[in-house]
């Protein structure tokens, strides 16, 4: 039984036009065959989960969830604003229904060009709701330059989609040689702190229902990962913060169903497929022990991590070298 069906079991709904968002459940099979040396994920569960997700209800459901989404956009945008330069084209990775993409005005770009894995989520919404011209490229974002051409891009951005990428250091790679020199990278993906509230109470429950762990939230970077990560792909002038976005939830159950309604629920390789009814409920009991509020809520902490990386180009200021300067910090201090 997933945490799906056990929700189900429980009887538990939620208020129409709520919002709420973000973690890791269960879903579909894997193919044992199709285990690589980078491969974390089942991308085809996680394609299967968004557009179901995104077809529900004729997508009603998925916008009440898009919150943390718009959130962080709402963060991304202003870094973008940051960088005085106008882009004839900018390519939204792993776009879903355009929570970055809806931001951009004509003074920033002339057009968005949208990809995405789930056609679903990828048509949820016309173009209509956007200020700038739009593209729309159904494409794996794993085999982005099969789509894209190398050298082709002035701007590229990521909005909370590269935590589902299996090979990372890969796709950091191909995202530096699909820019144009001097292009820029802008991205957004959760940290390894996301969820710690839902990991640390289903991992206590199952320790004490069932004598061990499986894993239900799926394993993500840090921001001194993601520097790192970024420099080996090539990238210059970088830029890496880390930020946080808190969600109060009436229990476990509503993250738990907010999860599931984003499309976000576990696609872990291996991942367990059953989950006691008993160890559920004694999770949602840990959970507001631990972390519950005065006000009966329980917080969700999302860690976002940003990051900024520019293409190296002639014309791109550089560093000094050792030794060179002509002032003398004594004189200063």
């Amino acid at each position: 039984m997933s945490f799906t069906s056990a929700l189900r079991g429980l009887g538990r709904t939620r208020t129409a036009g709520t919002r709420r968002t973000f973690a890791s459940v269960s879903s579909s099979g894997v193919n044992p065959g199709s285990v690589g040396p980078f491969q974390v994920f089942d991308r085809n569960a996680k394609r299967f989960q968004k557009d179901r997700a995104a077809a529900k209800e004729g997508g009603e459901r998925s916008r009440t969830v898009d919150y943390v989404r718009e959130e962080v956009a709402d963060r991304m945008i202003e870094r973008l604003l940051d960088i005085k330069r106008k882009f004839d084209t900018i390519l939204d990775l792993g776009s879903g229904p355009g929570h970055f993409s809806k931001l951009l005005e004509p003074e920033t770009t002339s057009k968005v060009v949208m990809l995405d894995s789930s056609a679903e989520l990828l048509n949820r919404d016309p173009d209509s709701d956007f200020e700038v011209e739009v593209e729309r490229i159904h494409a794996d974002e794993e085999n982005l330059l099969e789509v894209v051409p190398r050298n082709s891009q002035e701007a590229i951005v990521s909005c909370l989609n590269l935590h589902w990428v299996n090979d990372l250091p890969g796709i950091l790679i191909q995202v530096k040689e699909a820019l144009q020199p001097d292009g820029v990278f802008l991205g957004a993906l959760f940290g390894g702190d996301t969820l710690f509230e839902l990991r640390t109470s289903l991992q206590l429950a199952e320790v004490e229902r069932e004598g061990g762990i499986s894993p239900h939230v799926s394993p993500m970077t840090d921001s001194r990962d993601m520097s790192n990560l970024m420099g080996r792909a090539g990238f210059t002038l970088l830029t890496v913060d880390v930020d946080e976005v808190k969600v109060a939830y009436p229990s476990m159950w509503e993250l738990i169903e907010d999860l599931r309604d984003m499309g976000e629920s576990n696609a872990v390789i291996g991942r367990r497929h059953f989950i006691h009814r008993d160890t559920l409920a004694a999770a949602s009991a840990i959970y507001k022990e631990l972390h519950g509020q005065e006000d009966g809520s329980v917080p969700a902490t999302f860690q976002i991590i940003y990051v900024i990386g520019w293409k190296p180009a002639p014309s791109q200021p550089k560093a000094l070298e050792r030794g060179s300067g002509k002032t003398n910090l004594k004189d200063i201090l």
